[in-house]
């Protein structure tokens, strides 16, 4: 089977500093692929170009093998089925849940057309499947300003899954959840993979050995090594220039 997201020698050059220095990447399609490494190893660059937010200087990435992501705008990213989400959670907080996943499933069309636009039961009856997938089904009329961190994270995910993407980018998801937040929240990963694959950018270790199917370690914007967590572990590079330093 063919990838889902292939990278290929990626260089992303700011004025003389490389913060990727050829980046050789395969996402395969229902995968879990976390990328670790230390802070400044090229992670959150790497999905600044794939969706398109950074320009890469060099090198080239292949989407579903027929989109060329260094040539798209950003908005055609979007609308050749990649979905991204930023540390922070970009939602209404004067808004409900519900209301939300309406603004993020009609988002072509603006604010007040959306909030005053009727909705068909279809779309009602997929609205309401995604808070139910993503926890939010009986807090749904409730404002979205009143929900806990870990809830506002997770709208945000069903915000992008709403619309039918068929790669995730997360960065750093279960920062400042609870324990019980981060479990629900990795659990939701495992089952937003059985429809799009899902590539996160992650510093949890106990997270990412649970919930990955393969881990690639990043370092100097390069990449360093890959594999599933258990053979990651046991690599001396991977221990010296991350996990050692990490604990």
């Amino acid at each position: 089977m063919k990838p889902i997201l292939s990278c290929r020698n990626v260089v992303v050059d700011f004025s003389g500093f490389k913060a990727l220095q050829g980046v050789n990447l395969e996402v395969e399609n229902g995968e879990v692929l976390f990328l670790i490494g230390p802070n400044g190893a090229g992670k959150t660059t790497l999905l600044d170009v794939i969706c398109g937010k950074t320009r890469s200087t060099g090198g080239d990435i292949t989407f579903q093998e027929k989109h060329s992501l260094t040539k798209l705008q950003e908005q055609k990213i979007v609308e050749a089925g990649i979905a991204r989400k930023f540390q922070a959670p970009s939602i209404f907080l004067s808004l409900t849940p519900l209301e939300n996943l309406e603004i993020a499933m009609k988002q072509k069309k603006s604010l007040l057309s959306i909030l005053f636009a009727k909705m068909s039961n279809s779309q009602r009856d997929k609205i309401e499947g995604m808070l139910k997938k993503i926890g939010l089904y009986d807090v749904r009329h409730e404002k979205a300003g009143s929900l806990s961190h870990g809830q506002k994270q997770w709208l945000e995910i069903g915000m992008q899954l709403i619309q039918e993407p068929t790669l995730l980018l997360l960065d750093e998801p279960i920062a400042g959840m609870s324990a019980e937040e981060r479990n629900k929240t990795g659990e939701l990963i495992l089952d937003i993979s059985k429809e799009c694959s899902v590539l996160i950018v992650e510093h949890d270790m106990d997270f990412v050995r649970k919930f990955s199917t393969k881990v690639v370690v990043m370092h100097e914007g390069k990449v360093l090594c890959q594999g599933e967590m258990k053979d990651i572990q046991e690599n001396e590079e991977v221990k010296n220039v991350y996990l050692g330093r990490s604990g």
